[in-house]
């Protein structure tokens, strides 16, 4: 059986299993966060009347969509201060087995940005820099609500389309609590229990010195009494011989980590190799269980749509779109990576019958995964905002970066990050049906609510935010002294890392090519604002449009209104995604990996 093959009956069987589980957990989410009776609200129901009783919230309150956005604000600020306090102050804090210092400033306002805005972008090695008590009180915690907090927002923004004549769209504190404690918890625990029954570790211990086998030898650079790198006079690091036959293990409760960062779409790693650590992602079972858990509620939540609003062929038709966007991408990236490297090809040392690489380009990749469970991971986590990886970006072929560099530019819809890829999709629907509106001279009209000059202002700024900080963010990257510094490799793949540095940050993904040096200053405060930038920004624009069509009243459905649940308005739907990304992002991606390519096309002949 051909690989192909192979990779198109894999991609099959984990959408066959995400989607036989669409209907019933989306059904579930709407019960939740309406508050319709079922089993969990009659379980959890005196543990959540008690957490607002402590918090002082009055769960009956509906809040007007600027309430709203100012509760969800201050909530994450909060949240930001908290991680950045517990970075800073962790040399003084328990639960710190390595005796980690405090994080510097500009790393600890990176991180904590990164994690409440559910990128989760690092900087930095995690098993060399946070002790456990960061990890679990301040990472992990913001991983769930995080999460919770882009659910709230795609749910608020539901209750616009579904509510009519209303002035609020909800009460965030209640959406919030609601997500956290009867989805993403008990999903998580499950999640936990089985990655630890398959491997991966749980525990609190301090790391652990083995000895090896063999001794290695390696090169260790020369510093000065104040730790500087010495250089030679022709500006060369100076090394040192050194050898050690001691591997230290990191240790650390990480299955209970791994699994909401990957529920919640989070994608920040344990350990600086993220989900290619055996320890993170031992066997493909755990890869398996953890790719399904990037998308599982992403689709879900397209259910719940369209139970919401009374119509769940509105939710299939989404979905539809997300798939059909996601599916080719996959398969792009798959082949171009199972081609292999033309320049290896072209030296005569492959002893392949055939024109291609034998075996592909499995540079980076982990080889218990192989190529097609690394390039549905890498399509997966960057058409989520999960941002986790199982392999090195890059060290993946010119095209084959591209395809992840253009799944978060599309804005994350295929199918997105949790809430987050919901409430995006519906921006590009409202785009789609104002289009269509133009073209048969008809006020704009989606489910039963009319589009008119304010939502289109709102879904604009929405759609805008993210390519202005990912653009104006990689051209700061590229004309200042301190972007140009963290480059390791000049030309095209250069420019390929600041372009996805910056585009990871701004639409909330957090995966890395990893050649860009990123821990410095410059980076830290840059990706840190695009982050906040790219989150915050659409989501005050979404709670916006939500309150203005919660407010309108419903409009009766004519001959001439267009039908959202059908074919033509899944090609209006892609199509107004197509035309947005390729329009944004083709002149930046030209530079990079497109050049890339064919500079290493020639370089073979």
């Amino acid at each position: 059986m051909s690989p192909t093959l192979l990779f198109v009956l894999l991609l099959l069987v984990f959408l066959a299993l995400l989607l036989l589980a669409t209907r019933p957990l989306g059904n579930y989410i709407a019960q939740v966060m309406e508050g319709r009776p079922n089993f969990a609200l009659k379980l959890g129901g005196p543990l959540e009347a008690a957490l607002y009783r402590l918090c002082g919230v009055d769960s009956r309150r509906d809040m007007p969509w600027r309430e709203y956005a100012i509760a969800l604000l201050a909530f994450n600020v909060l949240g930001a201060l908290i991680v950045y306090a517990l970075q800073r102050l962790q040399a003084y804090l328990p639960l710190n087995p390595q005796h980690f210092a405090g994080v510097s400033p500009d790393s600890s306002f990176n991180t904590a940005v990164s994690f409440v805005t559910n990128t989760n972008w690092q900087g930095y090695a995690g098993e060399s820099t946070m002790g456990y008590l960061v990890q679990m009180a301040g990472l992990a915690v913001q991983n769930f609500l995080s999460a919770a907090t882009g659910i709230a927002v795609a749910i608020a923004l539901v209750r616009g389309f579904a509510r009519h004549n209303a002035s609020g769209i909800g009460n965030f504190w209640v959406d919030v609590t609601r997500s956290t404690l009867y989805l993403l918890l008990p999903l998580a625990v499950v999640l936990a229990l089985a990655l630890a029954g398959a491997g991966v570790i749980q525990n609190l211990d301090g790391y652990r010195d083995a000895t090896t086998l063999e001794k290695l030898t390696y090169q260790n650079p020369r510093t000065d009494a104040a730790g500087n790198p010495l250089k030679d006079a022709q500006g060369n690091a100076l090394t040192e011989t050194a050898t050690t036959q001691t591997q230290t293990l990191p240790m650390g409760p990480v299955a209970s980590q791994e699994a909401i960062k990957e529920l919640g779409t989070n994608g920040g790693g344990f350990f600086n190799a993220n989900s290619a650590h055996p320890f993170e992602n031992p066997t493909p079972l755990t890869n398996g269980l953890e790719l399904l858990a990037m998308f599982l509620i992403s689709f879900a939540l397209t259910y719940t749509f369209g139970k919401l609003v009374g119509d769940v062929r509105q939710g299939w038709v989404v979905l539809a779109s997300m798939i059909i966007l996601f599916v080719p991408l996959a398969l792009l990236g798959f082949e171009i990576e199972q081609h292999g490297n033309p320049a290896i090809t072209a030296q005569g040392v492959d002893a392949a019958p055939s024109a291609l690489q034998a075996g592909g380009n499995m540079e980076g990749k982990e080889t218990r995964f192989g190529i097609a469970a690394s390039t549905l991971w890498t399509a997966v986590c960057t058409g989520t905002s999960t941002g986790a990886v199982n392999s090195a970006h890059d060290s993946l072929m010119p095209l084959g970066g591209f395809v992840p560099l253009f799944l978060m530019q599309l804005g994350e819809v295929a199918p997105g990050g949790v809430g987050t890829g919901l409430y995006s999709i519906l921006m590009f629907a409202i785009l789609g049906v104002f289009i269509a509106g133009l073209m048969i001279g008809r006020t704009p009209e989606y489910l039963g609510k009319k589009i008119e000059s304010l939502e289109m202002k709102l879904a604009s700024i929405f759609i805008l935010t993210t390519p202005f900080a990912v653009l104006i963010g990689t051209a700061l990257g590229v004309v200042t002294a301190a972007g140009r510094a963290g480059i390791a490799n000049p030309g095209p793949h250069g420019f390929s890392e600041i372009l996805y540095a910056f585009t990871t940050a701004a639409n909330n993904n957090g995966s890395a090519f990893a050649g860009l040096s990123a821990n410095t200053p410059f980076y830290n405060v840059a990706t840190g604002i695009a982050m906040y930038v790219g989150r915050f920004w659409p989501i005050v624009a979404a709670l916006a449009i939500a309150g203005s069509l919660a407010a309108k009243k419903r409009v009766p459905v004519t001959e001439g209104t267009m039908p959202t649940h059908g074919p033509l308005f899944i090609a209006l739907l892609i199509g107004s995604i197509l035309l947005i990304g390729v329009l944004t992002y083709v002149p930046a991606l030209a530079l990079g990996p497109v050049v890339e390519h064919f500079m290493l096309g020639g370089a073979a002949h």
